[in-house]
């Protein structure tokens, strides 16, 4: 029987606006030929289009894009002559393998740079959307950063990880999230023996990857870690060091048996807290982000999206079509009420308002200056995200990006490079026909689109004031100076 807190929506009453609303949301944003098409669907159609993207022919990822032995183990050879010049105290020939070392940080750091830029433009060319979305979501959730890991293709793979099961099962994302070699770095598990136990990977792996805090004692972290131990990795790959597991009898959230990492992940899986900690990160990404308790009308939504979960033994498209497709996820109370990550508002403004996206350079340099550097998220919580990504300084910056993508200006004593590519606005407004000129018409459209909900009626005032300051005319510079004066408004941060 359906559960009535997750009831779809009625389909007759999913319309251009709704259509709009699940593309910024289940992806980043669209044009308006988009939104129509995808309304066009009906509901069912136009959510079963966006979850099961693997029907989407898309740009496969080639295995030579990046170089996987910029970082890599010395050889045999290497180790040999390094420890015969630190026996000699050959400075000359130990400077010179700092200076390769040296050199070879030096360009993995450029090709992180380039790995930055790569994926940037795949979520602005991208015809799976919500792939992407979801990839970035499971970056922050499970959060490791460049500079600890200190190898870009570890970073690569991750995100390959990552995409490879976006919308699968979250159980294959967290067995494979303790196979990781970033992981299995940042958080130290590749020095987790019987002799030494390292909690960091189990502490974080209960805490902030599937539980929950509260859920689970020290001791279940203690006992987890020596589950984990021997669980390492050599080079690019994961290895399972025989020796340094510790094969003793453990205790793991009221389970007995001598248990290995993967014996962890699956009592995890099979605690109930775990598919309601996951279902909340969900709603959090795509429905509210409003911080501290839930209301009880949306507590019972998680919960109920915890059993659809739970019932389909953690598959991910199940959840999300439910949610996509729920009353609740179309509520007016819901609409444009998440704050935008810096990604959202980058990827959706050029999506959604199909602008050049200029230099991608310029929009990775942005989006670190905003708070959301791709590959380094600030420590294993991820990015706070909400209210946090908003400040003075982030506004700021903000404001300048969509001025950039509009019109190719960059802002006053920025490094981003000058931009002359024309940019026409106008097909954002051409399926309004012989009112496509027609100024009231075009800022109301504009407002709606832009804001993505009934704009107050200060904000229509503001957009009438500045017409008439100009002349009631509508053409490409005016729709320009529009799209910037709306970019503007405190309520574009919100999608």
């Amino acid at each position: 029987m359906p559960n009535p807190t997750l009831k779809a929506l009625a389909p007759e009453k999913f319309d251009y606006w709704k259509a709009h609303h699940l593309l910024n949301r289940a992806g980043f944003g669209g044009t308006p030929a988009q939104v129509r098409s995808l309304a066009n669907l009906g509901l069912d159609r136009a959510v079963d289009l966006l979850v099961d993207f693997r029907k989407i022919d898309a740009d496969p990822i080639e295995s030579s894009l990046f170089d996987s032995n910029i970082i890599r183990p010395a050889t045999d050879e290497e180790r040999r002559a390094q420890q015969e010049a630190r026996r000699n105290n050959d400075e000359a020939a130990l400077e010179r393998f700092q200076r390769m070392r040296n050199e070879a940080m030096q360009s993995d750091r450029r090709q992180l740079a380039e790995m930055r830029k790569w994926w940037l433009a795949r979520m602005i060319e991208s015809p799976r959307p919500l792939e992407e979305r979801l990839v970035l979501l499971w970056h922050g959730h499970f959060a490791t950063g460049y500079r600890t890991i200190e190898d870009s293709w570890h970073m690569f793979r991750q995100n390959e990880f990552f995409r490879a099961n976006a919308a699968g099962n979250f159980g294959d994302l967290a067995y494979g999230i303790i196979r990781d070699p970033a992981m299995l770095r940042y958080l130290d598990n590749n020095r987790n023996r019987r002799q030494s136990p390292n909690e960091n990977l189990a502490r974080e792996l209960m805490e902030l990857f599937t539980m929950g805090e509260g859920e689970y004692t020290e001791r279940d972290i203690k006992e987890g870690a020596r589950a984990l131990t021997g669980y390492t990795y050599e080079d690019d790959e994961f290895r399972f060091d025989q020796g340094a597991h510790d094969r003793g009898p453990k205790a793991i959230l009221g389970r007995n048996g001598s248990f290995d990492g993967d014996d962890f992940v699956r009592i995890i899986l099979e605690s109930k807290p775990t598919a309601e900690f996951v279902s909340l990160k969900l709603y959090r990404a795509f429905v509210s982000d409003l911080p501290g308790a839930l209301s009880k009308d949306r507590a019972k939504f998680v919960e109920a999206m915890g059993r659809r979960l739970r019932d389909s033994k953690y598959e991910l498209q199940p959840v999300l079509k439910a949610l996509f497709k729920s009353e609740h996820f179309y509520d007016p109370e819901h609409a444009a009420s998440l704050i935008k990550s810096p990604v959202q508002l980058v990827v959706q403004a050029v999506r959604g308002l199909h602008t050049p996206p200029r230099s991608l350079s310029a929009l990775a340099s942005a989006l670190d200056l905003m708070g959301q550097d791709l590959f380094q998220p600030p420590s294993v919580k991820g990015w706070d995200g909400g209210r946090a990504w908003i400040n003075t300084a982030t506004l700021f910056v903000r404001q300048n990006v969509l001025v950039y993508l509009v019109t190719g200006v960059r802002p006053a004593g920025s490094q981003w490079e000058v931009d002359d590519a024309e940019y026409d606005p106008s097909h954002l407004v051409a399926h309004l026909g012989d009112k496509s000129t027609d100024p009231e018409s075009v800022s109301e459209y504009l407002l709606r689109f832009m804001l993505g909900a009934p704009p107050a009626e200060e904000r229509r005032e503001r957009v009438r004031a500045f017409l008439r300051e100009r002349g009631d005319r509508i053409d490409k510079d005016r729709l320009l100076a529009l799209l910037c004066l709306i970019s503007a408004m405190p309520e574009y941060q919100l999608c």
